[in-house]
C-alpha cells in the first residue's frame, strides 16, 4: 500500500516537471565588476583560454579567468538556474583530459568544494569547484546548486568558481 502511494507521488512529481520554469534559456547575467580577491588572496585577471571563449559564446552569463599567484580561477556568473552551467569536469573531459574524482576540500570559510584531478599529456591538475550566492550560501557541486536555484530556495545571482592548480 505504501509503495503504491510513493509511486503515485513520484508520478505526479514527474508529470509536473514540464511545468517548472525552463532553465535552458535564462536571461544573461547583468554585467558587474569582478572582485579583486578570492578566498583572501588578490586576483589578477588573465587572458581567457580558447575554451573560455567557446564557453562564453554559448553561456548565459559572465565568464572570467584569474590567477591568485598559485592557482588559476575561472569564475562563471549566472542570474537564473541554467543547464548551461555544468560541472567543470565535463569541460576538462571535452578538451581531452582524463578526469578522476578526488575528495572534497574545505574552502577557507569551511564550506566544501567538489574536486577532481585532470590529466593530459603527462600533466596533472587538481581542480575544485563550488557555487555561491550573494547571501553566503554555497553548494559543492553544480547539480545540488541547480535544483536549489530552480526550485527557489536560493535566489541569484550565483558565481561558480573553479580553482585549478598543478597536482602535488
Amino acid at each position: 500500500m505504501i509503495w503504491s502511494k510513493v509511486a503515485v507521488g513520484l508520478s505526479l512529481a514527474a508529470a509536473a516537471v514540464p511545468f517548472l520554469p525552463d532553465g535552458a534559456s535564462p536571461p544573461p547575467a547583468a554585467a558587474s565588476a569582478w572582485s579583486d580577491s578570492y578566498e583572501g588572496r588578490p586576483l589578477t585577471r588573465i587572458a581567457p583560454a580558447p575554451e573560455d571563449r567557446f564557453l562564453a559564446r554559448q553561456f548565459p552569463g559572465q565568464v572570467a579567468r584569474f590567477s591568485d599567484g598559485r592557482r588559476q580561477i575561472v569564475l562563471r556568473r549566472v542570474v537564473a538556474a541554467t543547464r548551461a552551467l555544468h560541472p567543470a569536469s565535463d569541460c576538462f573531459r571535452a578538451i581531452g583530459y582524463t578526469v578522476t574524482p578526488a575528495p572534497m576540500r574545505l574552502a577557507p570559510d569551511g564550506k566544501p568544494a567538489s574536486c577532481f584531478t585532470a590529466t593530459r599529456d603527462g600533466r596533472t591538475l587538481t581542480a575544485c569547484e563550488q557555487v555561491r550566492d550573494t547571501g553566503g550560501q554555497s553548494w559543492p557541486d553544480i547539480s545540488s546548486w541547480y535544483w536549489s536555484a530552480l526550485l527557489g530556495p536560493s535566489q541569484g545571482p550565483w558565481t561558480a568558481a573553479l580553482m585549478a592548480e598543478e597536482a602535488r
